[in-house]
């Protein structure tokens, strides 16, 4: 019997007439690097926006290691363990790296979001924060402030903001949109090493990105679901090809 952490059922949301997600049945298994992945306009997003509570469905359930969670508010689930990371870098930028990661960890001392809380009771947190910045390669970041930091780590950090809540279950939001070849490459390497331990769901509409790294997903094409499995699987799928590239399998084969 697999551990599912994450499930809906029969998922749909209508915006005046239109169907953005149509009867969308997923199942995250804990542990596992989950994408949910799909051609511009698919409904990732707004897939991932009914899962954090920002939109409420119009039919379907969402269950959280069992328990349905379709009617509560996005702090609840937050408290519960479900964090999400968002498409825009989420982070403070005249703050310095470590202090985002800091504010971060202020949830643990039930202080969240006093701003004005003493540097004494903050420093306490700081050897936490900079095992954070370890784990995604920031710390000799920890000082600068965060606007002046490339795209890519600027990425990193709201990883390390993100982890800093404890998530039990990690929502990343299209975590390399807008990098360049080598910040791809360094922040999916990140997302890999940070899964240790942790179930991640990402949506993603780069192939490449999760052709390495994820252990099953899923297509979403139209606001509905096309296919799901592993990399392998999903690549082979002459629908998935169509959805993707505008052509069946037959005539990508006839242009190797």
């Amino acid at each position: 019997m697999t551990d599912v952490i994450l499930e809906t059922r029969n998922l749909t949301k209508e915006f005046r007439g239109f169907t953005a997600v149509s009867d969308v049945n997923l199942s995250v298994e804990r542990g596992h690097i989950h994408a949910l992945i799909g051609p511009n306009g698919a409904g990732k997003t707004t897939c991932f926006n009914l899962l954090t509570k920002f939109l409420v469905p119009t039919s379907g359930q969402i269950l959280f290691n069992g328990t349905d969670i379709t009617a509560a508010r996005p702090a609840q689930i937050a408290r519960m363990g479900i964090i999400r990371s968002f498409q825009i870098s989420a982070v403070f930028p005249h703050l310095t790296v470590l202090q985002n990661v800091r504010i971060g960890l202020q949830r643990e001392l039930g202080t969240s979001f006093h701003f004005w809380q003493s540097e004494r009771s903050l420093s306490r947190l700081d050897d936490r924060a900079m095992q954070l910045l370890a784990e995604v390669d920031l710390t000799e970041f920890a000082d600068t402030i965060t606007v002046d930091m490339p795209y890519g780590r600027k990425r990193a950090l709201e990883i390390a903001t993100t982890l800093a809540m404890e998530p039990e279950l990690m929502l990343l939001d299209e975590p390399t949109q807008g990098m360049g070849h080598e910040d791809v490459h360094r922040v999916t390497e990140l997302i890999k090493k940070v899964s240790a331990g942790r179930t991640i769901l990402m949506v993603e509409h780069n192939m490449g990105v999760v052709s390495g790294i994820c252990d099953k997903i899923s297509v979403l094409q139209r606001g509905a679901m096309l296919a799901e499995g592993s990399y392998a699987e999903v690549s082979r799928n002459p629908q998935v090809m169509e959805a993707y590239m505008g052509t069946t399998s037959a005539e990508l084969e006839g242009a190797h």
